[in-house]
């Protein structure tokens, strides 16, 4: 497929949020897990260090992964929808793309990292399959129920955290209490804790620890995605549907509207999404408080923000659509699962045992310098493969099993 056949704002919003998404990966693949939700645990308090963590969870923090989400309802659609005109079942070839997405996503949770969204966008998007006939109104509607559940879980998984924590330190406290809190709180990204310490240990070892590792978490990893992730994306990408069907991420709206919308989103998200940076902050990085910010009350302000992220994005495409570097934003756009799945194996090589062993040795402002470096990347390489080659290497693959023909790669 050339890029004549291929909608740019689209490749070039993808290429925005593959490149997005790393600024929070980045703190999984280098440092203890426990860091990703809480920079007390790992990655550092200091003002700098402080200062990045703040600026990622107010900009950045959901709102990347909710774009890609968003995406990959949209892109959905369109694998149908030339499907069908092809004369192809169009459920059939979409379940068999979510068959083989969630088979690579599986192998690259257990042969790399542990924080895949393969696996559980093969899970929703199965699911979308049910929302598919609906139109712009009844989408957003479905949209709006799962924000609403996901939020009412969120508030009350985190509103019993915080009341069993407020039980366990009072006085005369159930030892089997206090020692079940201490495991909520590990979970929740408590620093100096037994996990953390495994972590490290984990991970600055060889590939077959890790591996094995990975093989006896990955059924909770399920189990928790199936509980606490299926409603947020299966919303987004029900969301990312909805702007297809009404042509708003094809970039065929008026670019003043595009910036009408993302300044308007920015402006009811901001506020409270700094106020809640602050809070945490003022904390002391306190272990429930900063879960709650992280996993549900910035939740409201995430589903805005991404919205305002896309119109923002979009805007950019339409006014700067003839611009080289858009165009070398949709070509990783293009190679988006290339991008994401390249990147897992860079990080790994560089920060765990098996690589170069960096793990849990730089801080989140360092952190950040191995983003842009990637970014670089991403950006170089994808334009000329793809002045050569109809897919990326990842792309090509999944077509082909997805087909279960090989595919034509080179282009003409």
């Amino acid at each position: 497929m050339t890029q004549t056949d291929r909608h740019l704002t689209l490749d070039a919003i993808r290429g925005f949020a593959v490149m997005g998404i790393l600024l929070l990966n980045i703190v999984g693949f280098s440092m203890p897990d426990a860091g990703y939700v809480n920079p007390a645990a790992w990655g550092g308090t200091d003002p700098l260090n402080a200062g990045v963590w703040a600026v990622n969870f107010v900009l950045f923090d959901g709102k990347m992964r909710g774009l890609f989400s968003v995406l990959f309802g949209a892109s959905m659609l369109l694998v149908m929808q030339r499907a069908e005109a092809s004369g192809q079942n169009p459920r059939s070839v979409h379940l068999n793309r979510m068959a083989w997405l969630f088979v690579i996503g599986a192998a690259h949770f257990i042969l790399l990292w542990w924080g895949d969204i393969l696996v559980p966008y093969a899970i929703c998007g199965t699911l979308a399959l049910l929302f598919v006939s609906k139109d712009v109104k009844q989408l957003l509607r479905w949209a709006i129920i799962f924000y609403v559940l996901y939020f009412l879980i969120t508030l009350v998984m985190v509103g019993g955290g915080w009341w069993q924590a407020i039980q366990a330190a009072a006085p005369g406290a159930d030892p089997d209490l206090i020692k079940g809190t201490q495991e909520m709180l590990a979970s929740f990204g408590q620093p100096g804790t037994e996990e953390i310490a495994e972590s490290l240990k984990t991970y600055r070892s060889g590939w077959l620890t890790i591996v094995q590792h990975h093989l006896a978490i990955f059924p909770g990893s399920l189990a928790s995605t199936l509980i606490f992730f299926t409603l947020d994306t299966l919303a987004m990408m029900l969301l990312g549907m909805a702007m297809l069907k009404s042509g708003f991420i094809l970039g065929l709206w008026q670019p003043a509207l595009y910036r009408k919308i993302a300044l308007r989103a920015f402006a009811i998200g901001l506020p409270p999404m700094i106020a809640l940076a602050v809070w945490v902050m003022l904390s002391g990085f306190d272990t429930v408080i900063t879960f709650g910010a992280f996993f549900s009350f910035s939740f409201p302000f995430r589903v805005v923000m991404t919205v305002g992220w896309a119109a923002a994005l979009l805007w950019l495409a339409v006014t700067y659509r003839d611009h080289a570097l858009i165009a070398r934003v949709a070509a990783a756009g293009r190679a988006a699962f290339s991008n994401y799945l390249g990147t897992s194996l860079l990080m790994t090589f560089i920060f765990y045992g098996w690589g170069l062993g960096l793990f849990g040795q730089i801080d989140r402002a360092t952190a950040m310098l191995f983003v842009l470096a990637t970014w670089g990347i991403m950006l170089t390489w994808s334009q000329p493969w793809l002045e050569r080659y109809r897919f990326g290497p990842a792309e090509w693959l999944w077509r082909s099993l997805a087909r279960r023909k090989l595919q034509p790669m080179r282009l003409r």
